[in-house]
């Protein structure tokens, strides 16, 4: 890292120290202020990162984050990818889907390696029986159908999702609980869009502190 100032050393290793803790890339505004710097210095040191090969970015809708390994810097020797946070689903009864992006998590992209992969985050505890709690957020990969048995996200009506196990039968459509107090939900097959298959679950610290009585 000869080529790189201290200032840009010290962002370089504060990005890649907050992934490894939290598991997600930090804001710009965030930086500045661990930094001590400004929301524009960060954006600027991160261009120069990517042009001399230290960080890689793709912009698109299912962005990665990718650090090349270097012999001075063991914990880079990774890919991470970068999901975006898209809006809410309900692990009990459907809510409205707000299509917007509200934050994004890092992933590791050994383990999720589908391509344009969304989240959700969950809300309610219909799907607890597979360890879906809520306030998890649900990675999924975009689908427009499913395999009977597979946990997915629906849209109902165009503008309620739900994140439910499939099940298709001769007249309907059956998204099924994975908690006894829930009823199963069936519908016409012109009231239910698949939206993505469920491929994880990232649990995130406020979920984790509320598990453990913190």
């Amino acid at each position: 890292m000869n080529d790189l100032t201290h200032t840009q050393r010290h962002v370089l290793e504060y990005f890649q120290q907050e992934i490894v803790r939290s598991g997600r890339t930090p804001s710009l505004r965030k930086a500045a202020e661990a930094l001590g710097v400004t929301h524009a210095a960060v954006s600027q040191h991160l261009k120069v990162l990517e042009a001399r090969g230290y960080l890689k970015r793709d912009r698109r809708y299912g962005r990665d984050l990718h650090f090349p390994g270097r012999g001075e810097m063991p914990r880079i020797g990774r890919r991470w990818r970068e999901v975006p946070v898209v809006g809410r689903i309900t692990a009990g009864l459907p809510m409205y889907a707000q299509q917007q992006w509200e934050e994004g998590i890092v992933v590791d992209a050994a383990v999720f390696g589908g391509q344009s992969l969304f989240a959700l985050r969950v809300q309610g505890d219909s799907m607890t029986g597979v360890g879906i709690l809520d306030g998890d957020i649900a990675i999924c990969e975009p689908r427009q159908y499913a395999e009977d048995g597979e946990i997915v996200v629906a849209l109902i009506h165009e503008e309620e999702a739900t994140v439910k196990r499939f099940f298709r039968h001769a007249d309907h459509i059956a998204l099924h609980p994975e908690n006894p107090a829930y009823s199963i939900m069936r519908y016409g097959f012109s009231e239910v869009l698949i939206q993505g298959k469920v491929v994880g679950i990232y649990r995130g610290p406020e979920t984790m502190a509320r598990l453990h009585g913190g």
